[in-house]
């Protein structure tokens, strides 16, 4: 029994990690290809707001996800858009591979093929977000995830003339995409309880408001960093060599902080690297021009580490699950646009040291708001009247045991029903029972109801 759950689990985990780093490796190569549309065929000032056109056809996508998400009860109408989605996506892309860019119709292709990632993102982080409660390490999957499409991305890139084996990647990514988002059996069952207490609109919006700030001291950051290099006349290094691969390890580490005592530690972290990045600019100028662009990847990573993790968590007990999950991303974007809006090349050093500061000090104040910089895990206090006549509680705070596990142990303990018989006055599908059993297994360390049993009478 043991050897069955940790081969299903590893199943779980590694179609966890596939979807995610699928489509990172899809939206990586997307955005870089949608970026050059119009050259050649669009003036120099035009040419450079196309990454802004870019960035509004992935929120475009997204929200658009959002919205038959959120007017539909089960997958009928978005499931078949997502498999057109992806087949156009895919023609897309190979049109933008391998036609010249300077043209209308490359401009007019790019701008739905950005749309279509978009649309597929929103589909990918809600499908994360409905298994991150039943995906062990969930965090740091994540980051493997991540990290694997950054150092595909990065190697495809330094040989970007190899076009038929870009081609050859791109297809994979989209054959697995489609797969795991189709096929329901490849992914633990959702989470189907609609009594689970849903996330605060007060967490929501302070967790849109940290990430909006951290991601404006990034974008600002690195602008500050080429400000320096333009004054001192230092442009013999590219920015975009080496020093991206810290990404890698940046993604796993700061992905894993998540699963350690309920993501306490992420927020936190991610601080105290954007904290360290701008001190290390601010003291040291110039003179470690190398080291900048280093802290400024890894700040950059962690903050990408923080928003995936974090909204993928609200998203989970959200009522909105679809927007909520694409959140930090649809951020992402928005932050581009407001920083290209603002035109930071023309600023001066001190303006723009001055917004890094503002920046981290609004991320602070949200997250002392929000909670995130007390690191001491709050339980709930349970009265030895409580314990006695209920021991639930009690088993729930010893094991973390989750709410809606709660609910099955007391079916399991309190009955001698089959699991049809609970799944069905439960209202959650067989699946989704049996694998909150697996989990109350796994956590408990027991493996028979007659054992659940002699475990509640001995709490009591």
């Amino acid at each position: 029994m043991i050897i069955i759950n940790l081969t299903i689990n590893k199943r779980k985990r590694s179609a966890f990690t596939a979807l995610f780093s699928s489509f990172m490796l899809i939206q990586f190569v997307s955005l870089r290809l949608a970026n050059g549309a119009g050259r050649g065929y669009l003036t120099e000032a035009v040419q450079e707001k196309v990454y802004l056109f870019i960035q509004v056809a992935a929120i475009l996508g997204f929200l658009a996800h959002a919205l038959i998400r959120c007017k539909e009860r089960d997958r009928t109408v978005s499931c078949p858009l997502t498999a057109v989605s992806a087949a156009l996506c895919l023609a897309g892309t190979s049109i933008m591979l391998f036609c010249s860019p300077a043209s209308l119709f490359y401009l007019v292709v790019t701008g739905i093929s950005v749309t279509l990632v978009g649309f597929l993102g929103g589909s990918v982080y809600e499908r994360l977000s409905m298994y991150m409660s039943s995906v062990r390490f969930a965090g740091l999957f994540i980051g493997i995830g991540y990290a694997a499409a950054v150092l595909l991305q990065f190697c495809l890139q330094l040989q970007w003339s190899l076009t038929p084996l870009l081609a050859f990647f791109m297809f994979v990514s989209f054959a697995v995409l489609a797969i795991l988002l189709l096929n329901e059996d490849r992914l633990p069952a959702a989470d189907a309880d609609k009594n689970k207490m849903p996330s605060s609109r007060s967490a929501i919006a302070l967790s849109i408001g940290i990430t909006f700030a951290l991601l404006i001291f990034t974008s600002y950051y690195n602008s500050y960093i080429h400000h320096l290099q333009i004054a001192t006349g230092y442009t013999d290094y590219n920015v975009y060599s080496w020093p991206r691969l810290l990404m890698i390890p940046t993604v796993i580490l700061f992905g894993s902080l998540g699963d350690i005592k309920g993501g306490r530690l992420l927020p936190i972290c991610t601080l105290c690297i954007s904290v360290t990045a701008l001190l290390n600019t601010a003291l040291l100028g110039s003179d470690t021009y190398i080291l900048n662009m280093c802290l400024y990847y890894v700040a950059l990573t962690a903050v990408v580490a923080y928003y995936h993790v974090t909204f993928l968590h609200l998203a989970g007990n959200g009522r909105h699950r679809a927007l909520t999950a694409c959140t930090g991303r649809i951020i992402d974007s928005v932050v581009v646009i407001v920083s290209f809006g603002l035109n930071i090349s023309t600023q001066s050093q001190f303006t723009v040291l001055l917004i890094n500061v503002l920046a981290l000090a609004t991320a602070i104040i949200m997250m002392a708001f929000r909670g995130a910089l007390n690191l001491s895990v709050q339980s709930v206090p349970v009265s030895k009247e409580d314990s006695a006549a209920d021991p639930f509680p009690v088993i729930g705070e010893k094991y973390g045991i989750t709410p809606s596990e709660l609910k099955v142990l007391r079916e399991l303990v309190t009955t001698d029903d089959k699991q049809v018989a609970i799944a069905s006055r439960m209202n959650i599908s067989v699946s989704t029972l049996r694998h909150h059993i697996t989990s109350i297994y796994r956590k408990t360390g027991v493996q028979t109801r007659s054992a659940l049993c002699k475990l509640l009478n001995a709490a009591k």
